[in-house]
Order: C-alpha cells, then sequence, then structure tokens
C-alpha cells in the first residue's frame, strides 16, 4: 500500500474561522454553535465517522488590530472573537471518540512552561494518547499587551524563547518520572518510589524550573509536536523539534521547496527526515454536479467580508490600509520589516501566485474569496485535485478549511472520501494506538531515539 493522506479537519473555539463574513450564512450552525458542548460532540462524531486522522485547533491570545490601527473591524465581524479555550472541549471530544485525535496550539511565548506541560499530561492521560501541541510564538501586538508587554518580541527572539521552552517541557516529560514510578506498594505503604521522581532543576536564560513534573508519565509523554512556520527561524525550529510541519505556499512546486528544506534541515540535527510529516492547506467546495459547486462558490462569495479579511492579513505586522492610498498600478512592495508573522506577509510577496504584483491587484484578492485558493467541483474534479497536490507536492496530508460547518464537512466526508478511498490514498479503517503510532507506525508511542528530547531521558539512565 503506498502513502495515505492524513488529514485534519482545521477548527477553531470560536464563531468564525477562516471564513469571513460567513456567520451570516443561514446554514452556518458555528457562530450559534460554538459555545454548546453538544456542537463539539456531533462534531467529533462526524470526523470520527470520515476517519480524519485529528481535529486541529488554532487559537489566539488577542485581537487582530492592526488593520486601521483598530479592533473594530476585527470584532464587528466576528474574526476570532469571541473566542474560547481549545483545551477545554477535548476531554468530552475524546469520550465520544475511539481515534479521533486533538491538536491544541499554545504560544511559548505568554504561557509558563510548567503548567502548560502539566495540562498536556493530562490530555494524553484522559484520551489515552491522542493529544498534539501545536507550537507557536503568537504574532498579535494585543496578545502581547494582555500579557502586560508594551511591545511585541522580536521574532527571532521568540523562536530563542520557544527553543528553551521546549527544552524545559521535555525535561518535565522525559527526565522528571522514570518508568515504573508508581509502585502501589500496599505492604510498604509507597504509592510512588520517590527514588524515581527527579527534580528538573532547569536555569536557562528566560525559565526557572525546580520541578519534578507534578503528572506521571503518559501513554505518549510527550505530545506529539506540531508546527507552523515558513520564515528561515520557523523552519530551522521545526526542523528540530516538530514531528507534523505544516507549510503553505501557491503551487505544489513552492510547498515542495519548503517541506525539502525541512528535511533537509532536519538531518543537520541528526533526526531521520521520515520522522517528520508535512502537512498544507486545503480548501474545497464540493457538491454532486460541477455546476451545483460554482453556485455553491458564489454563494459563499456573497457573504465574504472584505474588512475581516484584511484584518486577518494583518497577523503579518503590515496594515494593507495603507496601501489603499497609493496609485493601484504601483508594484506592491513592503517599505519596512515587521515582527508579526512573517509567513502571512510572504502570502504576498514570494509565496504570492505571481511573484510582482500591483498594489491594485494585491488589495483585489481581499475583496471575495480567492478562487485560487480552492478546489470547487464535483466529488470527482476534487478527488483529481486532491491528489494531484498531494503527489506533486510531496506533502503527507492536509489541514482542511471548511466554510460552512458542518455542511462542508458533511459533504467531503460523504462525497469525496469515498473515492480517495478507492484510489487507496485513504484509510478505510483506523490503524489502533496512540496519535504517534497512527502517524508513523512504528509501535512505539513515545518520541524516537533521533528527536531531540530523547537527550534528556538519556540523562536520566546515566545518572542511575
Amino acid at each position: 500500500m503506498g502513502k495515505q493522506i492524513i488529514l485534519n479537519a482545521f477548527e477553531m473555539n470560536s464563531s468564525m474561522h477562516n471564513s469571513h463574513g460567513l456567520w451570516k450564512h443561514p446554514e452556518n450552525k458555528r457562530q450559534r454553535g460554538y459555545k454548546d458542548l453538544d456542537y463539539w460532540i456531533n462534531l467529533a462524531k462526524l470526523l470520527e465517522k470520515g476517519k480524519f486522522d485529528a481535529v486541529f485547533f488554532a487559537d489566539v491570545l488577542g485581537i487582530y488590530d492592526v488593520y486601521r490601527n483598530s479592533k473594530e473591524p476585527s470584532i464587528r465581524d466576528g474574526l476570532s472573537v469571541p473566542s474560547n479555550d481549545p483545551a477545554l472541549l477535548v476531554s468530552a471530544m475524546a469520550s465520544v471518540t475511539e481515534n479521533l485525535a486533538f491538536a491544541i496550539t499554545v504560544s511559548t511565548t505568554y504561557e509558563a512552561p510548567f503548567g502548560n506541560a502539566r495540562r498536556f499530561s493530562t490530555l494524553d492521560h484522559l484520551t489515552k494518547g491522542r493529544i498534539a501541541w501545536n507550537v507557536v510564538t503568537s504574532y498579535l501586538p494585543n496578545a502581547a499587551r494582555n500579557f502586560g508587554l508594551q511591545d511585541m518580541i522580536k521574532h527571532d527572539e521568540r523562536y530563542d524563547i520557544a527553543d528553551e521552552y521546549l527544552d524545559v517541557s521535555y525535561k518535565l516529560w522525559e527526565q522528571s518520572w522514570e518508568d515504573g514510578a508508581v509502585v502501589e506498594n500496599v505492604e510498604q505503604n509507597t504509592l510512588i518510589d520517590p527514588d524515581k521522581v527527579h527534580e528538573v532543576n532547569h536555569e536557562g536564560t528566560y525559565f526557572k524550573v525546580e520541578g519534578p513534573h507534578l503528572s506521571e508519565p503518559s501513554v505518549q509523554r510527550t505530545p506529539v509536536i506540531y508546527q507552523a512556520g515558513t520564515s528561515e527561524r520557523g523552519r530551522e525550529f521545526a526542523a528540530k523539534h516538530a514531528e507534523c510541519v505544516f507549510v503553505g505556499g501557491p503551487t505544489p512546486e513552492r510547498i515542495r521547496y519548503y517541506a525539502d528544506d525541512i528535511r533537509k534541515q532536519a538531518k543537520k540535527h541528526g533526526r531521520n527526515p521520515e520522522n517528520i510529516k508535512i502537512i498544507s492547506f486545503l480548501s474545497v467546495i464540493v457538491a454532486e454536479t460541477t455546476e451545483q459547486a460554482e453556485q455553491k462558490f458564489e454563494e459563499y462569495n456573497s457573504y465574504w467580508s472584505t474588512d475581516a479579511a484584511k484584518a486577518q492579513f494583518g497577523a503579518s505586522g503590515y496594515d494593507i490600509a495603507e496601501f489603499e492610498e497609493q496609485d493601484q498600478n504601483e508594484p506592491f512592495e513592503y517599505k519596512t520589516k515587521t515582527e508579526g508573522g512573517h509567513y502571512k506577509a510572504a502570502t504576498l510577496t514570494k509565496d504570492a501566485p505571481k511573484q510582482q504584483q500591483t498594489v491594485g491587484e494585491v488589495l483585489n484578492r481581499f475583496e471575495s474569496l480567492d478562487r485560487s485558493s480552492y478546489i470547487v467541483g464535483n466529488p470527482q474534479q476534487v478527488a483529481d485535485a486532491i491528489q494531484y497536490q498531494f503527489e506533486q507536492s510531496g506533502v503527507d496530508g492536509f489541514n482542511l478549511n471548511h466554510l460552512v460547518t458542518p455542511g462542508d464537512l458533511e459533504d467531503f466526508i460523504n462525497l469525496v472520501i469515498p473515492i480517495l478511498q478507492e484510489r487507496g490514498l485513504y484509510k478505510k479503517e483506523y490503524q489502533q494506538g496512540s496519535l504517534r503510532e497512527k502517524l508513523f507506525a512504528k509501535g512505539n508511542s513515545t518520541l524516537p531515539d533521533d528527536h531531540p528530547a530523547r537527550k534528556f531521558r538519556k540523562v536520566l539512565h546515566e545518572s542511575k
């Protein structure tokens, strides 16, 4: 059997996610349902029916306020606000599923590693090893101010903090507790062998943590590490730490460039590139006929919010409103460098479908759904396009975006997945085991020996 597609549902515990203005669509249940536990329970059941590998929860810690130097456009159109904590959904969704996994986004810039390590150990226990951590460094100026900072920490320093944050986390998960520390010896009145639980005594540039970790080792010890970042620093970080990396690009060739670079850098860190899965984004509008799919696209387009799209682009650190007063025929280019999300800025320059665009062409991209970013068609056409993207880009899977929930997911599951299964591109049954075992099929729930976290286990064993 050849390589099969890994598929995650791209989600957020909020009223809207990457579906600017679509909250107005009469069949969109997200706005009314996202704060209702039954909504998420039903979604979990639907995704497991479709054999999805995971639901991937994005998250932010502030409001997009770069566009027009204002929070109003984001608040008015529900751009990632209101937004609730995604981690609190996992236990309920896990209780009605057996195989669906959960990737939770948590920033290394603002939350302390000790509490975060306990959060993920707890979730990994409760889900029996179905947890992943999407490591982000946060790019919103409002998030920095929400956590007491006047200005955002610079882009590359955020990755320096993340590097040390991961080291602290690895020490807590991999080094603090030995296997077999919980002995439950009634005769000796000993639940836990104190000689097998250790302080980590981390003292670094950004963190000082004594330990020990409060949670006993979970199924995976360290959750599966997800990361998204196409900047040079982001790719280097991913090559060192990540097991699943999200990359974007306008063409399969550009995506392959990023994927190859990450795998090449992984070798420099002593890692086997096969221990890294590359995931890209997938946006689909499907119906039983091509005509119906095109009608659906136009219907969705009629609800589109230009302001919300421009506000989200503020993640780049650039206010697109500043270009609205320029000559529309001028070449589009950034005059300065920002500390925002480099990947977002690149979508209009080096990762744009057309390398040199005019200001007018760039601004026009925000006016409607970007047709070039969507696969629109009947089930056969959509399956063909997915297969082409999968084979030409060299990725291992996709994060599936959806505009109207749950209808778009239901259509994809009912219309497209059976065709992918017939072609051998998508699983008909889940593999057994933890998320890490499902992804890498090596019969081991814990990290492989080539991962940098394993050095902390080695320290533990060498000290015995």
